[in-house]
């Protein structure tokens, strides 16, 4: 499911934890695939309900309820659409976050970072330039979600020596078929 949303990117209002307001002034617009599966779906309905509001391209890759599924499936489709492009980031949740976090950086150009408070976020976008956030159902409140979420969006990568880094864990990616 695709959702997208304008509106005039006037004042969201204060948002103690980032520099959010100023980050949706800007115009800032990003295709963002999310997905969970059903120890996450909860929390991934609550998140969207915000993101529908922020003039954000979203695209829901599942799953649709609480009926069991596997995680592999749903945080594969995410990271395929950030690793190829069709996506600019991603969210992926789980129970723990986890499952989608190992499954999500198996894909080339992925950089899926479990983030459980707001610092592990922020430090993920400035140093790792981390473009797949995974998040914890289980272990996060939905309050503390939409925080790390906030953070994660509105903080930039830093580059500079960061760069070279990323650079290298890049350069540890194997391309398909090989071990």
């Amino acid at each position: 499911m695709i959702y997208a949303a304008h509106h005039s990117r006037g004042s969201l209002g204060a948002c103690p934890a980032s520099n959010l307001t100023f980050f949706w002034r800007q115009n800032y617009s990003m295709k963002l695939a999310i997905g969970s599966d059903h120890g996450g779906f909860a929390l991934k309905t609550h998140l969207i309900a915000d993101l529908k509001t922020r003039g954000i391209e979203l695209e829901d890759v599942g799953c649709d309820s609480e009926a069991s599924v596997d995680y592999p499936d749903y945080a594969a489709a995410v990271a395929k659409k950030v690793s190829e492009g069709t996506a600019e980031r991603g969210i992926a949740i789980c129970t723990t976050g986890v499952g989608v976090s190992i499954t999500a950086n198996k894909f080339s150009g992925v950089r899926a970072s479990l983030c459980l408070n707001v610092e592990m976020a922020r430090l993920t976008r400035q140093h790792n330039d981390s473009n797949v956030l995974c998040l914890s159902q289980k272990y996060t409140a939905e309050e503390a979600a939409q925080k790390i979420m906030d953070i994660w969006l509105s903080t930039e990568f830093e580059g500079g020596r960061h760069e070279r880094r990323v650079r290298k864990i890049s350069g540890f990616e194997k391309p398909a078929g090989e071990g």
